[in-house]
């Protein structure tokens, strides 16, 4: 996993809670006692040795311009799912998942209320992965780490991959089908 360039600090999001079900209620985010009150910086994220160093960073997401279709396209997306979430533009955030937000496994309202226990939320997102196909849609694979307090005080830190789709340029496909949509997160605590 290679993550790369930070997001705006965000106020809440754990995409291991969209997964939905009873699981979003409580995900189970790694945490340790950290001081509390509003002057502790948040937390690095962890090395991948699991210590608080900056990730190593040699494929950083393009910010260029690029193709609506691309990889880069779809992590871009990711992107800009973390930075509606530090606006507090959560429906718009919620939007970017598949099936008009339904597939994060929450109602809009829920998925704005899923993120009242964070203080400080922070995302590193990854380089791409390849593009596959399946059955009509493409898939790609993107790196993130997320990390911050909560609203106690205490760190987390979490990981993993998330999918997005797009359906092909096939005949019968409408424009809002071809955009990049989040498909699933897989994004878990990292051990303490």
């Amino acid at each position: 996993m290679k993550p790369a360039m930070p997001i705006l600090a965000a106020l809440s999001l754990t995409l291991a809670c969209c997964g939905g079900g009873d699981e979003a209620a409580d995900n189970g985010i790694v945490t340790r006692p950290e001081p509390a009150g509003n002057s502790v910086p948040p937390p690095a994220p962890p090395g991948p040795d699991g210590a608080d160093t900056p990730p190593d960073d040699r494929a950083p997401l393009v910010e260029a311009p690029v193709a609506p279709d691309s990889p880069q396209a779809a992590a871009k997306i990711v992107q800009s799912y973390y930075a509606l979430i530090g606006q507090g533009r959560y429906s718009e955030a919620w939007a970017l998942w598949s099936d008009g937000g339904r597939a994060s496994g929450m109602d809009a309202d829920a998925f704005a209320e899923s993120f009242a226990r964070f203080a400080d939320y922070h995302a590193d997102v990854g380089a791409p992965g390849p593009a596959q196909g399946a059955a009509g849609s493409i898939y790609v694979t993107v790196s993130v780490r997320v990390y911050g307090r909560l609203a106690s005080g205490e760190a987390f830190n979490m990981a993993g991959p998330v999918t997005l789709r797009r359906v092909n340029d096939v005949p019968g496909s409408t424009e809002e089908q071809r955009r990049w949509h989040i498909a699933q997160s897989e994004v878990k605590p990292l051990p303490n």
